[in-house]
């Protein structure tokens, strides 16, 4: 009978895990910050001056995943609160798109509204 508990219990958190995030935003902060990683090299001022391919995948990803005003707005809000945890070039974060071929509505900059992004 405890197996049979387990196994409920278990088809139970899968369904509810499921629904929940049918209605929260497709890319969680933790996913987005995930994606951005490799780019932190390029953020922080390291060499070589350019984003590595790693970095410009991991951005280009994220960034096709946020395709909906909401999710694009708690992307931006999410990478802004992580900005402030370490020293950053803005010349460096305003370029990435460019440098990544990414195309953005909005700027990458510590100024930015997210909650103007549409």
């Amino acid at each position: 009978m405890s197996s049979q508990k387990t196994i409920g219990v278990m088809v139970l958190c899968m369904i509810m895990t499921t629904l929940h995030a049918s209605e929260i935003d497709d890319v969680t902060c933790s996913e987005a910050i995930s994606s951005m990683l490799p780019c932190l090299p390029f953020l922080e001022g390291s060499l070589p001056p350019t984003p590595s391919a790693d970095c410009c995948t991991g951005a280009t990803n994220l960034f096709n995943k946020a395709n909906t005003t909401p999710v694009k707005r708690s992307v931006c809000q999410c990478l802004k609160d992580a900005s402030t945890k370490f020293a950053y070039k803005s010349d460096r974060a305003a370029h990435l798109p460019q440098l990544c071929h990414i195309q953005l509505s909005f700027p990458i900059s510590a100024s930015t509204d997210c909650s103007k992004i549409q």
